[in-house]
């Protein structure tokens, strides 16, 4: 596998918008929306397991290889983003790493990968991105090893058809879905998944109102439609 960088073939993506390019590079985006996912993703792993290579689908500007780096001291990781100029920002983000790193300028439903190639697969708000999901769920089920790792952690159908985010952001809207269709879809491919793993976080951001009535004193409603699923899944040996 090479480091495919200067790569400049276009990969056909659903390319987000300036709002959410900028997003990327906030502190809300960090703290609040990756670091918290990999806290929850963490609380439900398998405690003091090694990771010797791992795969980062939809990198971005590298951030979450970093932090993939800093917390599991892997021997190499492959971060994967469809946007070259995001890639290239990701280079620089990345050069720290103490693993080593190979930045592969490509899409999720065509993972240039051998068969059984990762120890764990992270993919963090990246699946609703995609359109063809089926293809992609696949693909992460092909490229890891048997007893291998999927981190997944995704918004639903609820907060990306959300007004809020359909005027922000831009996504594939006919592909997103429930938190229980995700789930389902994964246990569907073959993975192992089961109830103790999955966690579905009521986040501020992810609310109509930003979290205001719950500021105000009110209670989250213990009956609603999730609006995000954390699952770390396993592809059976």
């Amino acid at each position: 596998m090479t480091n495919s960088l200067d790569n400049t073939t276009p990969i056909p993506f659903v390319a987000e918008t300036g709002f959410g390019l900028w997003f990327l590079d906030t502190d809300t985006w960090y703290v609040h929306v990756l670091t918290r996912a990999l806290n929850d993703l963490q609380r439900l792993m398998e405690p003091g397991r090694s990771y010797a290579d791992i795969l980062d689908v939809g990198c971005g500007r590298g951030k979450s290889t970093r932090l993939l780096d800093e917390r599991f001291r892997p021997k190499t990781i492959v971060s994967l983003e469809p946007d070259a100029k995001l890639l290239r920002a990701a280079a620089s983000t990345t050069a720290r790493c103490n693993s080593k790193i190979t930045l592969l300028h490509a899409s999720a439903t065509d993972i240039p990968a051998p068969d059984a190639s990762f120890d764990l697969l992270f993919c963090h708000q990246t699946f609703h991105h995609i359109a063809d999901q089926e293809n992609a769920i696949h693909e992460f089920y092909r490229v890891l090893r048997p007893g291998g790792v999927l981190l997944f952690a995704e918004s639903t159908k609820r907060y990306i058809h959300s007004w809020m985010i359909r005027y922000l952001f831009r996504h594939p809207m006919e592909a997103q879905k429930t938190a229980d269709e995700y789930i389902a879809l994964i246990r569907d491919t073959g993975f192992d998944l089961p109830p103790q793993k999955i966690s579905l976080p009521y986040l501020w951001w992810s609310r109509g109102d930003l979290g205001m009535l719950e500021w105000l004193g009110f209670p989250p409603p213990a009956e609603r439609e999730e609006t995000l699923v954390n699952a770390v899944a396993t592809r059976p040996l």
